[in-house]
């Protein structure tokens, strides 16, 4: 009689998700990465904590030039649903990103057993301490590798880590190392698959790394967190600083569907960049913006040109008169944030997800129109015409054909015809009982009013796409 062999890891650390997120990331948006990034990659193997000797697997990115830069390091988690050496190695995340962009160089040593690094993890049952401190110990020894290179200010260190690897970050803050100014950990914890009582474990845990530490930490966790429940990361800074470690708490609440994957989003960016940029500050590391290519694009500010959920208000692509453009716009807002969608005179593009999707969506209308512009970004209309529009006066409503100034039987066969055209367009008039609109150009209020002063005398705009602006 067969048997099938399954696997099972003795810890469940449940970063599946970020891992997965920041992969698919990677493999969707090579194009749209920053390009240093890959002319400054090194793949190096490193000696490991010498009382359990192993080869280590570990990639570092450096900026421009030659250095000594500060140095960061970025502790990866770890996932239940596959082995340890079948996990992709960690690379191109967005704190990565973050580090270069402040001018440092960026370490991510592999743990034992992880993605090329030799060994194996032992466990602890529920000595959490044990099992932070053992991958510490080949953190440490990264760190002493690295202090090594001309590259490396070995005394300017910051080290960080997401899920297990910001438990492991806090366990190597007990250890004290030299030039270490600061821990940072997102959403730091674990779960020994052999510890019932996980969560007490790991708050006791806590308290005493918080009693054996004397480098200032910044913790950051979310309420929808769908691997540590809420109660528990907070009794484990609570037990930490009791303790007498030096922690700063940033619960900013929930985040997407779940707040353990902050770190797979660009959507997430505002909520940890400036807080992390202000403790570095306050420990005296490298805390501003060095090399804004390593970020995505900050998003312009909303033009309340038109209500997000207004397909009629998109301007250019629904120039044919069939609604196509409104359905795609529909199609736009029911992608997930970070999203953007940009609009040409002859097309359109949209991105969603990855490094930085304002970017994409202006490539891809870039690639079929001239001209191309941001018309949202997330949540917010963005758009702004070429020439402004003067503010809406409400002097009649927009259909009231009747309403409008100086008009003859034609001149009202025109507007109502302008109230076909599609966006963006303009009606204007003179007192001489002139009149004329546009529509679709790269600036119709532009056109309009020079055509109408060429000739004309009191040349006025009565209407702007669906506003009525005529002041009397």
């Amino acid at each position: 009689m067969g048997y099938k062999k399954t696997w099972r890891p003795f810890v469940w650390l449940g970063l599946f998700l970020v891992v997965c997120s920041a992969s698919a990331d990677e493999a969707s948006d090579v194009d749209s990465a920053p390009a240093a990034m890959v002319r400054h990659e090194r793949i190096l193997h490193v000696a490991s904590d010498p009382g359990d000797p192993v080869t280590l697997l570990m990639s570092v990115y450096t900026p421009d030039g030659p250095g000594p830069f500060p140095l960061a390091v970025m502790n990866h988690g770890a996932t239940s649903s596959l082995p340890p050496a079948l996990q992709p190695r960690y690379h191109l995340s967005f704190s990565v990103y973050y580090f270069l962009s402040r001018g440092y160089a960026v370490a991510l040593p592999m743990m034992r057993g992880y993605a090329g690094s030799g060994g194996r993890l032992h466990a602890h049952g529920c000595d959490d301490v044990a099992t932070g401190l053992e991958a510490a110990k080949d953190i440490r020894a990264a760190i002493s590798y690295l202090k090594q290179q001309p590259y490396i200010d070995g005394s300017r260190i910051v080290v960080a880590g997401q899920s297990f690897g910001g438990w492991n970050t806090l366990a190597l803050g007990s250890l004290d190392e030299p030039g270490v100014k600061g821990l940072v950990s997102f959403a730091g914890g674990m779960k020994a698959s052999s510890c019932g009582e996980w969560s007490d474990a790991l708050v006791r845990a806590a308290g005493k790394l918080g009693g054996e530490t004397k480098t200032p930490s910044i913790w950051f966790f979310g309420d929808n967190d769908a691997v540590f429940p809420t109660a528990t990361w907070h009794a484990m800074y609570d037990s930490y600083a009791a303790k007498g470690g030096p922690a700063e708490l940033v619960a900013y609440g929930t985040f997407g569907k779940d707040s353990h994957n902050l770190l797979g989003s660009g959507e997430g960016l505002h909520l940890w960049m400036p807080k992390l940029d202000a403790f570095l500050a306050k420990v005296g590391l490298p805390s501003t913006l060095v090399d804004p290519d390593y970020l995505p694009q900050a998003p312009p500010p909303p033009s309340h040109y038109a209500a997000l959920d207004d397909v009629r208000a998109i301007p250019y692509l629904n120039a044919h008169g069939d609604n196509s453009g409104s359905t795609y716009y529909g199609k736009f807002l029911q992608r997930p944030l970070p999203r953007a969608i940009a609009i040409g005179r002859t097309g359109a593009g949209t991105a969603d997800g990855g490094f930085d999707p304002i970017a994409r969506a202006m490539k891809q209308c870039q690639q079929k129109s001239a001209e191309c512009r941001l018309y949202a970004v997330d949540n917010d209309v963005v758009w702004v015409r070429p020439t402004p529009a003067p503010p809406a006066t409400h002097f009649a409503t927009l259909d009231d054909v009747n309403a409008v100034p100086y008009l003859d039987a034609k001149g009202r066969a025109g507007y109502e015809k302008f109230l076909a055209m599609p966006r963006p367009r303009v009606f204007a008039i003179a007192a001489d009982g002139w009149w004329d609109a546009a529509a679709l150009g790269p600036d119709p209020i532009a056109y309009i009013r020079a055509k109408c002063s060429a000739a004309h005398q009191d040349c006025r705009l009565y209407a702007v796409d669906g506003d009525v602006v005529w002041q009397h």
